[in-house]
């Protein structure tokens, strides 16, 4: 289905201004997240993951209320199995002297007990992760996503050209910068829960997959119209792609954009982390596939292509 028809927009004739643009949102986002640090959640930090049971239906949002008010006040909750079992999970504290508390499973008991009097709360069991444990999560988070751009650059240089491949890379890492840079900022306003746990590490990995599946959309055109339109200069050949791909474009973003919106409003404190993440993602990757990826093929082949071609033309001189 084209929305757009015959579409001539110079997406490749702004590719400059928007390189510059994209460069000093990458350096600014990073800068706030040096100075600013990352909230990581339990997974990352070390901490206790608790289940409880009340005898009595319950709802989050009472459980958070209660819990709040207690050193606990950064715990995720969420609901599981049955009504009235709930998972709380809550970082490691703390004690005076600087020793670690390991009774957060028996002070979340009696803070549930003092809380919710007229209701019997069951501990069903607990699991602890240390900091050395967490620490050791985060190195291997960063190298999930590390690998994953890899493996992309890989799949893309096979499937088109080096030059493609490191476009997409490019777009791929800008997009990822964008996501958790924005994701940790919006974090630090405490207008949503955006603690770095495993479910935003899924998000940035998502992101990465989502990305390149844009990019390999396009990519696909270009190699098309390469054979339908020989000799027709590179920028206006990805112009071309660029615009009979739109309706294409917008339709997928618009559409997954909408579901992500209500995730992000409507899912709950546990969903809404993975769900921003996901949104700034999927804005960053609609627009790196045109003015990056897209963009950095153009720039490559006007500064090295003119050259292998004269290389080329000594050689059979």
């Amino acid at each position: 289905m084209q929305f757009f028809k015959d579409t001539h927009i110079d997406f490749i004739g702004k590719r400059k201004f928007f390189g510059t643009f994209s460069a000093i949102l990458c350096g600014v986002l990073i800068a706030a997240v040096a100075i600013l640090g990352i909230d990581w959640g339990i997974d990352f930090v070390g901490g206790t993951e608790c289940q409880f049971e009340f005898s009595k239906p319950m709802e989050v949002n009472q459980i958070r209320k209660v819990i709040e008010k207690s050193a606990f006040s950064d715990a995720e909750i969420k609901s599981y199995g049955r009504d009235g079992q709930f998972i709380i999970r809550v970082r490691e504290l703390k004690g005076e002297g600087g020793s670690t508390n390991t009774k957060a499973s028996e002070q979340l008991l009696q803070i549930l007990e003092d809380g919710f009097s007229d209701n019997t709360v069951t501990k069903l069991g607990e699991n602890s992760i240390g900091p050395k444990v967490g620490g050791e999560m985060r190195t291997q988070a960063v190298i999930a996503v590390f690998l994953a751009v890899l493996a992309m650059l890989i799949y893309v240089a096979f499937r088109f050209e080096f030059v493609f491949g490191a476009g997409a890379v490019i777009a791929l890492v800008h997009d990822v910068i964008v996501a958790v840079g924005v994701t940790v900022l919006v974090g630090k306003t405490d207008l949503l829960n955006l603690e770095f746990t495993q479910s935003l590490l899924a998000a940035a990995l998502t992101v990465v997959g989502y990305s390149v599946n844009d990019t390999v959309v396009i990519f696909d055109r270009i190699r098309e119209n390469k054979e339908l339109h020989k000799g027709m200069a590179l920028p206006e050949l990805l112009n071309l792609s660029l615009n009979e791909t739109l309706s294409r474009t917008i339709m997928t973003t618009a559409s997954t954009l909408l579901v992500l919106i209500v995730m992000v409003f409507a899912a709950g404190p546990v969903l809404e982390g993975f769900a921003f993440m996901m949104l700034a993602g999927l804005v960053s990757g609609t627009y790196s596939t045109i003015y990056i990826a897209s963009a950095f093929v153009v720039w490559y082949d006007g500064k090295f292509g003119k050259k292998k071609q004269v290389a080329a033309s000594a050689t059979n001189m």
